[in-house]
């Protein structure tokens, strides 16, 4: 497996002034390291609650980018959009027709990189612990043959304007599960009974980690189907 490529010059300065939000005005408790070896390409997923949530994660994983599936929301050339390309995002187009970004993440995650995946698919502003979820971080993780990565964050700072959060005062704390390992179901990737099933499972894991136990996860939208 290739090492694990490191920063470019432009991201190492985004990755101290992201440090510096995370650590001193989000007064963020967050573990030491990821769960993995420094080469294990992995899937995270993780509630969301914010714009700010992948920020949280980036300061642990350090020098390993990680690869968020990002909606398509900003028009190219705008200074949003700039900074996601910097941090080299996989843009979702919004009608989700498009079965290129995930292909994408799979190299990713194939070659060793980690791709970060939001299962809810929208930042969450309901009551609800979490939204309905979607499959597609679990075909991902079963094609490129990797682990997924269950992750909970509480208290990110919410803002209807993405790039509010930087100026919110908060208290955030981020918790890593053990790695869950689905080699036993690498073959049965459009299966969608057991896609269905694995991500019931990957996102108690998330509400575990929350110490809500009780909560029953549940798949968004009628009759999807993995793609071929």
């Amino acid at each position: 497996m290739a090492e694990p490529r490191s920063y470019s010059f432009v991201q190492w300065c985004f990755y101290y002034v992201n440090l510096f939000i995370v650590r001193v005005i989000w007064w963020a408790k967050v573990p030491e390291k990821l769960p993995l070896a420094d080469d294990q390409g992995a899937v995270l997923i993780c509630n969301h609650r914010s714009s700010a949530d992948p920020c949280v994660i980036q300061v642990v994983t350090k020098r390993r980018l990680v690869h968020w599936l990002v909606a398509q929301l900003y028009k190219p050339g705008t200074m949003i959009a700039r900074m996601l390309d910097v941090f080299e995002v996989i843009s979702v187009r919004k009608d989700g027709n498009d079965v290129s970004p995930l292909r994408a993440a799979i190299r990713r995650a194939e070659a060793g990189e980690l791709v970060g995946m939001f299962p809810e698919g929208t930042i969450n502003t309901s009551n609800d612990f979490m939204l309905p979820v979607r499959p597609g971080a679990i075909v991902v993780a079963l094609r490129a043959k990797v682990p997924v990565l269950p992750c909970y964050l509480e208290g990110t700072p919410y803002s209807k304007y993405p790039w509010m959060p930087v100026f919110m005062p908060s208290r955030v704390k981020l918790q890593f599960g053990e790695p869950i390992d689905l080699s036993e179901y690498y073959d049965q990737d459009r299966d969608n009974e057991v896609v269905a099933k694995l991500t019931i499972q990957c996102v108690e894991a998330i509400a575990k980690l929350a110490g809500r136990e009780d909560f029953e996860p549940q798949i968004a939208g009628k009759g999807w189907k993995t793609w071929q």
